[in-house]
């Protein structure tokens, strides 16, 4: 919980703020930029929300922080909305997008999706990228909208809850092998490099190099859930894939970044790092730019 004596200089005048337990994950300001910021060390209340909407989106970016180091005042906390998350990112004819909030400290703070469909039956076929922390309040909210009938893990990193999730909607949960220790009981687990079709919209793409069984997530052909492969950088704003970050093997990282380059991207989604739209024809020209930096980055 946050504690208003423990506040941080860097926030603007107001209710809203920021304090001293801060991790520096970047869920508030990637989900609210408009009210939140990074400072370089820590995040910020850098504008105060005004106005109803405004309101509740800056109550949910508290509730969303992986340790509680938002706070507000009793009477505002009072207004926060019960049925916030998940949060709809995108609608097409395949499925509705989902940002799932209830971010975890175990996976400092990474995003997780979810992908609300229906099979030809009209019986739900959920999915679930990377797990949020577990809520009770969020469960209910998914129930629903048809629960989650599978979890697919992008890396080890981003597992956090997996097995409540599991446990509380009977789901199946994918991962690749060289990343299975952190889940040794999922119930799928991918070999080599080869991509996998779940569904006739649905793909995994095997992206081995921030760690060794990194995966990303391919659905409708277009929305691209790329764990902690790639994200949206926004200085400059580009497609970022971090050579500091990379866990595991950079040159590997980088072969697998090309494996992506004749997709047609219009959405990309990641664990850490801003969510970005394409327009048509996009994606192409700004993965090359970043592949492009990133060897140049081998070279010095």
């Amino acid at each position: 919980m946050a504690r208003v004596q423990q506040r941080l200089a860097a926030n603007a005048a107001g209710p809203f703020y920021v304090d001293r337990s801060c991790i520096d994950c970047g869920t508030c300001w990637q989900f609210d930029p408009a009210h939140f910021a990074p400072t370089g060390e820590t995040s910020c209340v850098h504008h105060q929300p005004q106005g109803e909407a405004e309101l509740r989106q800056a109550l949910l970016a508290l509730q969303a922080c992986p340790v509680a180091a938002i706070g507000t005042s009793r009477e505002l906390l009072a207004h926060t909305p019960a049925d916030g998350f998940p949060a709809l990112v995108d609608s097409r004819p395949e499925g509705d997008v989902y940002y799932c909030g209830w971010a975890s400290r175990k996976s400092f703070g990474a995003s997780s999706w979810l992908i609300v469909r229906r099979r030809g039956d009209g019986s739900a076929n959920n999915v679930l990228i990377d797990s949020p922390r577990w809520s009770g309040a969020l469960a209910r909210q998914i129930a629903a909208l048809g629960g989650i009938q599978r979890i697919l893990l992008s890396h080890r990193d981003d597992v956090a809850d997996h097995a409540a999730w599991a446990r509380h909607f009977g789901c199946e949960r994918w991962i690749h092998a060289a990343d299975a220790s952190v889940a040794p009981e999922a119930e799928h687990q991918l070999e080599g490099t080869e991509p996998v079709a779940l569904d006739a919209d649905l793909q995994l793409i095997p992206t081995p190099g921030h760690t060794p069984g990194s995966l990303v997530v391919l659905f409708a052909g277009q929305v691209l859930f790329s764990g902690d492969h790639l994200w949206w950088g926004v200085d400059p704003p580009a497609v970022v894939a971090s050579r500091r970050y990379c866990w595991w093997n950079w040159e590997e990282q980088l072969r697998s970044v090309e494996k992506l380059l004749d997709l047609d991207v219009r959405w990309l989604l990641p664990g850490h790092g801003r969510r970005k739209a394409f327009g048509a024809g996009e994606w192409r020209g700004e993965l090359e730019r970043a592949l492009n930096g990133a060897r140049e980055s081998l070279r010095r």
